[in-house]
């Protein structure tokens, strides 16, 4: 195998693909990267046997056509300490690769090609094209609300639902729910859920762009092809719980205050909360929201915030940290608070209804 390439045009696609790549691995193989060079184009796979992320570029003239496998840190970090516009020269033969560029020459341990694993598709259910940047919205505006290690292992990734002409995605860790909707050129009869692990999602989000995205759902894997890459993950094998009982319907009380100015006033409440359970009590009158936190320390913060709301006083508890993430991906200028009473959950969403994100936060006894 054999190719040349400017420094930059193999950086590329070896960023893209390198992030899946775990650095402890049982296998020796999946720390490394497959090169495969067919004609011009010079293709760039990294996996972990759940996610696989191929990308690819083209080389400046015709190569040795083969595939070879190399350390992918390593190749990354000889590409990176490259001067800007050095050009790079790749070989290999007989277990090692040489790199050479300028005056610089490295010599890599390679395996064999044919030991690398792939992530197999298996049939598709469907499929549909969507702008990249339309999912990554979809995928910031929920992300944060995944479960981190959590013993049901189908809460630590995002549900996925295609109905006609419409993208949902779902997180929860049991505590809080983020979903957000997005249009897409879809028919489908029935329903078509997938849940993503969450490393899949966290390499997807850096993956996409602006352009058009490819995406093809089947019944263990999903596929999602772009323009410079190709990405590959297994579905989360379990039951997704059924998250709309748990969307609160029906609650009469409602406020609807500036996103900026609340984010600053519960930023300031959480500095002196308990560290561990990050309580905060609000307490809603006519006009207002009083804010309060204390500690062990018995230290203490309150935060008046004008709001628009009239009804009954209510006093409620929340874990501040889930409220912030809410504020923090909201773009709006203002949001809407709908509660029922001091024991239901809290319905949070763009006052203005431009968004289509909805936020479920549970209440905490404090």
């Amino acid at each position: 195998m054999k190719f040349s390439l400017s420094r930059e045009a193999l950086l590329n696609p070896l960023q893209l693909v390198v992030g899946v790549v775990e650095r402890r691995q049982t296998l020796p193989i999946l720390s490394n990267v497959l090169l495969s060079l067919e004609g011009n184009l010079l293709s760039m796979t990294g996996t972990d046997l759940e996610v696989e992320i191929k990308g690819s570029t083209e080389v400046v003239s015709s190569g040795e056509a083969g595939e070879v496998t190399v350390s992918a840190r390593k190749f990354l970090d000889i590409c990176r300490s490259l001067p800007d516009g050095a050009q790079v020269d790749f070989s290999s033969s007989e277990g090692k690769a040489q790199i050479v560029s300028g005056r610089s020459r490295f010599s890599l341990a390679t395996l064999p090609a044919n030991e690398f694993p792939s992530v197999d598709e298996g049939e598709q259910n469907v499929e549909f094209s969507v702008s990249g940047s339309m999912i990554r919205g979809l995928i910031d505006s929920t992300s944060f609300a995944m479960a981190q290690q959590d013993v049901r292992y189908y809460l630590n990734g995002m549900l996925w639902e295609v109905t006609h002409n419409q993208l949902r995605v779902v997180a929860t860790d049991g505590h809080r729910l983020a979903l957000c909707d997005g249009p897409c050129e879809v028919a489908v009869g029935d329903k078509i859920s997938a849940i993503l692990p969450r490393k899949g999602i966290i390499e997807l989000s850096r993956l996409l762009a602006d352009d058009e995205a490819r995406v093809s759902i089947g019944s263990n894997h999903i596929r999602v092809t772009g323009a410079d890459y190709c990405f590959t993950s297994k579905l989360v094998d379990g039951s997704y719980p059924d998250y709309d009982r748990v969307v609160p319907k029906g609650g009469n009380k409602l406020v609807v205050g500036d996103r900026e100015q609340l984010k600053q006033a519960f930023g300031r409440t959480a500095i002196l909360s308990n560290e561990k359970y990050r309580g905060v009590t609000i307490q809603l009158v006519n006009g207002a929201m009083h804010l309060a936190a204390n500690n062990p320390e018995q230290e203490e913060a309150q935060e008046e915030v004008s709001v628009a709301y009239s009804g009954d006083s209510l006093e409620i508890g929340f874990n501040v940290s889930y409220l912030l993430d809410v504020l923090n991906v909201l773009k709006s200028k203002e949001i809407r608070f709908t509660l029922a009473d001091s024991n239901s959950s809290a319905l949070v969403e763009d006052a203005s209804g431009a968004s289509k994100a909805t936020y479920v936060v549970m209440p905490m006894r404090l």
